[in-house]
This record gives C-alpha cells, sequence and structure tokens, in this order.
C-alpha cells in the first residue's frame, strides 16, 4: 500500500490562502518531516528591502502546521498552534529560502515541531523555529 501524496494534497489544500499568496512549494512531505520552500519576490521583503521576518515565520510556521495535519493521531480531527518561537539568524534578499522541519514530540493532545530555515544559495541557516500545537478532537 502506498503513502498518500501529501505534497499535492497540501499544495491543493493552501490555494487562496496565505501560504498559496506566499508562493509557498512543498517538496516532501511525510509524517513526521516536510521539506518546502519559496524564492524570494518583493512580497516577501520588508520596506527596508530585507526579507520580512513573517514571510520566514509563515514557511515555517506552514512547514510544522503542515506536518501536524498529516502526522495527528487517530481519532483526532484538526489542530491549533498554541506556541511559536523563532530565533533569527540571518536574512537574504533574493534567491530560494528553504525550510525542513521535523516531529520533536507526537502526543495524543500536543505535536512540538522544530524548522530550520535556510538561504538556499549559501546553505546558512537563517532562522531556528519551534512550535508546539495543540490536538483537537470531535466533541
Amino acid at each position: 500500500m502506498s503513502e498518500p501524496d501529501y505534497v499535492q494534497q497540501l499544495t491543493e489544500r493552501q490555494q487562496g490562502f496565505l501560504p498559496g499568496l506566499l508562493g509557498l512549494e512543498w517538496l516532501e512531505a511525510r509524517p513526521g518531516f516536510i521539506k518546502g520552500r519559496f524564492d524570494v519576490k518583493s512580497h516577501h521583503l520588508a520596506p527596508n528591502t530585507f526579507l520580512h521576518a513573517a514571510s520566514v515565520i509563515a514557511l515555517a510556521d506552514s512547514a510544522s502546521g503542515y506536518g501536524c495535519v498529516i502526522s495527528l493521531p487517530p481519532g483526532a480531527q484538526n489542530f491549533t498552534t498554541i506556541e511559536l518561537k523563532s530565533n533569527f539568524l540571518g536574512t537574504t534578499r533574493a534567491g530560494g529560502v528553504g525550510v525542513e522541519a521535523t516531529l520533536v514530540h507526537g502526543g495524543r493532545t500536543t505535536q512540538v515541531w522544530d524548522a530550520v530555515v535556510t538561504a538556499e544559495a549559501s546553505g546558512k541557516t537563517m532562522a531556528l523555529f519551534r512550535c508546539t500545537q495543540m490536538i483537537l478532537y470531535p466533541k
């Protein structure tokens, strides 16, 4: 039995929503792991012409959230983010920005995800991100 095509499902899911509007692309997706990216465009930049922190957060949080969706425990219906933190270590003004997000804790009521955001051209880490999601069950 083959695994679902999560990349296609996630790409379709985001159309018309912030991740789609930002041009986020998903390269690999399986329970416990997501890899994605975007090409820097003017709408990703702050007025100072550096990459806007919110663009980096959108990439890391979307990767972690999508990872949570495809890693939900049996019986779970959805999730919501209850905490996130990011440390910014660098930036870029052009080129590609990549992310790899991994499941650190996959419990029945919470998940914790770590994501590393990198500048594709240099391979340098731009941000370290961690978030906690609350798992939602039908009432």
